[in-house]
């Protein structure tokens, strides 16, 4: 949740619960989410393949995560799972990824705070109405009053979700293991 990209040695590894067994297959629903980019993103009409990751939040510069963040498995790194994304951008873009996004419960304005800042090359979206997460049933957590999406990463083939990465850990790791899968399956066609 912190600005820093270092992640401390002792974080707790999420287990696979099997929160997100029933997605591979499911058609993206229709939905029109707000985003960074100022227009509506709907994932159904999605053309070619899509890279679309979640994570619980970002934090703001200067302001440190609450002490018992860091003791949440699979809480602690959204910033450097961000820029893990912009870093392995161009690289999911060679392997055939028409579009990225980053999906948080945060709003839209807090999120472009954070586009801004990391200098994404993609887009953030906002399911803060949490219409994404009961469409698709996904996995959260709640903490200090909100509720936030557990970190999963969707590989979406014209609308389809095709395959997930779930739990993801460590998070700076995210766009590499997720390019790594993109590579060893690529775009039939």
């Amino acid at each position: 949740m912190s600005q820093s990209l270092s992640l401390p040695d002792n974080l707790p590894v999420p287990q696979d619960d099997g929160a997100c067994a029933h997605l591979p297959g499911l058609k993206m629903p229709a939905l029109a989410l707000p985003t960074t980019a100022g227009s509506p993103v709907g994932f159904s009409g999605l053309t070619g393949r899509s890279v679309i990751f979640c994570y619980p939040k970002t934090g703001l510069p200067g302001k440190e995560p609450s002490a018992n963040w860091n003791e949440i498995p699979g809480a602690r790194g959204c910033t450097p799972q961000n820029c893990g994304f912009r870093d392995e951008y161009p690289s999911l873009q060679r392997s055939g990824v028409k579009q990225v996004f980053g999906v948080s419960t945060q709003g839209s304005a807090y999120q472009q705070e954070a586009a801004e800042r990391l200098h994404l090359p993609f887009t953030l979206v906002s399911d803060e109405t949490l219409a994404l997460v009961h469409a698709l049933k996904l996995p959260t957590f709640d903490f200090e009053g909100e509720t936030l999406i557990k970190r999963l990463t969707l590989i979406v083939d014209d609308g389809v979700i095709t395959h997930v990465l779930y739990p993801v850990f460590p998070p700076d790791q995210s766009a590499a293991q997720t390019l790594a899968w993109i590579n060893q399956h690529p775009v039939a066609g």
